[in-house]
C-alpha cells in the first residue's frame, strides 16, 4: 500500500478542484464500515485498487517481503494496492471509502480476481 499525493488542481473563491485519480479504471465502488469492521483480507492477482477515504479512519495491513506492515489512513487520504499485494482494512471509527479498480475485480466479476488471505483478525 502506498499513500498517494493528490495536489489541488485549481483553487479560487468558489472552492477547489482536485483530481483523485488520473488513470483508466473499470469500476468505482462505495463501501461503508461500522466501527471495528474488517474488510478485505484478500489479494488480487491482476487488479490495481485505489482506496480513497471519504470519512473516518482506516487501519490498513499488507504484507511486504513476508513482513506485516500496518498503516493508518484518514479522511481525504488515498492509497493504492498493486496486483499481488495482500490488503486488509479495519475501521477505527465508522468510515466510508471509495474504491477505484482497474482489472477484473469489478461488478459481477468481483470474486474472479479475489483470493482470501488473513492479515487482520
Amino acid at each position: 500500500m502506498h499513500l498517494l499525493n493528490m495536489p489541488i488542481s485549481h483553487s479560487d473563491e468558489r472552492g477547489f478542484i482536485q483530481d483523485l485519480l488520473v488513470d483508466t479504471i473499470d469500476s468505482i465502488t462505495r463501501i461503508s464500515f461500522a466501527q471495528n469492521a474488517i474488510r478485505g483480507n484478500h489479494v488480487h492477482r491482476e487488479t490495481t485498487q485505489w482506496t480513497y477515504i471519504l470519512k473516518g479512519q482506516i487501519q490498513v495491513a499488507t504484507r511486504v517481503n513476508n513482513e506485516l506492515v500496518v498503516q493508518n489512513f484518514e479522511t481525504n487520504q488515498m492509497f493504492v494496492s498493486l496486483p499481488n499485494e495482500p490488503h486488509a482494512m479495519r475501521a477505527l471509527v465508522p468510515a466510508e471509502i471509495l474504491v477505484f479498480t482497474r482489472g477484473p475485480r469489478s461488478g459481477a466479476s468481483f470474486e474472479s480476481d479475489t483470493f482470501r488471505v488473513e492479515l487482520i483478525k
